[in-house]
């Protein structure tokens, strides 16, 4: 899609109209980090006469405007940390998603990047299943980061879409994709064409997803709950219904936040998440979620700091016959089936597993919605 030479071209304006600017440029291996610079020094050796930027250096790492104290960096990276005794304003980091020990290199790149006005940080990447970047995509959907979370599916691309031939007909999953993203029989028969090359359909969704989910979908990576029954499940639309039941998550003081989760019938009406709170705190907040909502069941995982909340709220006497305790490590309701010994199999190891054996039971009836 030309993402990475859109980010060389906006920040190659910003650094030469801007005194002082410093921009660094990272990829993942050192030939993607050579190919953007290229990108940068074409946009400098056309660039008209009388724009130009007079250069001060120019070398494989460097290029520096002497004459507006601004330029360019150039690095790979590394488990030493790339760019740890550097200072930049604008941040190009290229491909993230196959960096190594990306928590690591991302804790000590951010740093040359201060916090003020007219900074910016891209990080633009293909996906690469469920790892680190996922996990960063997943804080900034979620809004527990300072990154915006930007996804371009294939369908933008105008360049991709072919005629279709005079008997093209499309099938039922064609056709419902076509009305839900709103393409027409070139973009279906371009998609049909491509799926054709390749070994399997799964891979077209992960080099042409057409929403972020299907971009980490990894068709070697064998999951309990098969990511095409989640995204089934999310566009179904099933209203609200039956008697409010709270799901309670508490995390007490660390980085994760203790969450409630509103759910009537099949449907979770809404999830509210709230930081840095103790025990006594999270059973104040449910007290009054209870006072106002008036559920007919909370349910408090307790399997961690949550049985000091439960035990707190069993002291209340309009809460008591409300909330309930669940132990995910502790047995299962249905402990299977027993044999002439007495001892039972073909059940769940613990509550959780069953719990997420009962909700991939859902998905497949598809009778879940989120």
């Amino acid at each position: 899609m030309g993402i990475s030479t859109y980010v060389a071209s906006r920040f190659y304006h910003l650094t030469i109209n801007s005194p002082g600017i410093r921009t660094f440029i990272i990829g993942h291996e050192k030939a993607a980090s050579r190919n953007l610079f290229q990108i940068v020094k074409r946009f400098h050796d056309d660039l008209p006469p009388e724009l130009k930027p007079s250069i001060g250096v120019s070398n494989a790492e460097e290029l520096l405007f002497d004459k507006i104290d601004s330029g360019y960096i150039v690095s790979t990276a590394t488990l030493e940390g790339a760019g740890r005794s550097a200072t930049a304003q604008l941040l190009d980091a290229s491909e993230v998603a196959f960096w190594q020990d990306l928590p690591v290199q991302m804790a000590a790149l951010l740093q040359i990047v201060p916090d003020m006005p007219g900074t910016e940080v891209i990080l633009e990447s293909t996906a690469n299943s469920f790892n680190d970047f996922h996990a960063l995509w997943r804080k900034a959907e979620a809004g527990e980061s300072e990154f915006q979370p930007i996804f371009l599916p294939w369908f933008m691309v105008q360049e991709y879409r072919t005629q279709p031939a005079e008997d093209f007909v499309m099938t039922g999953e064609e056709k419902d994709l076509a009305e839900r993203y709103e393409l027409d029989a070139a973009q279906i028969a371009w998609r049909r064409m491509k799926i054709s090359q390749l070994p399997s359909p799964e891979l077209f969704c992960q080099e042409y997803p057409n929403n972020a989910v299907e971009a980490f979908i990894a068709s070697k990576f064998d999951s309990f709950i098969p990511p095409e029954l989640v995204q089934q499940a999310r566009r179904q639309k099933i209203n609200a219904a039956g008697d409010l039941i709270l799901g309670v998550d508490p995390a007490g003081m660390g980085a994760d936040a203790t969450a409630i989760a509103w759910r009537r019938g099949s449907c979770v009406e809404k999830v509210v998440k709230k930081r840095h709170l103790d025990t006594m705190q999270i059973a104040g907040w449910v007290v009054n979620v209870i006072g106002e909502d008036k559920p007919v069941r909370v349910n408090i995982d307790v399997s961690g700091m949550g049985v000091g909340v439960f035990d707190r709220l069993r002291e209340q006497w309009f809460t008591r016959d409300v909330v309930q305790p669940v132990n995910f490590g502790g047995k299962p309701l249905d402990i299977g089936i027993a044999d002439e010994g007495g001892k039972f199999a073909q059940g769940y190891a613990n509550r959780r597993a069953e719990i997420w054996g009962n909700l991939r039971r859902e998905l497949e009836g598809s009778r879940i919605a989120s």
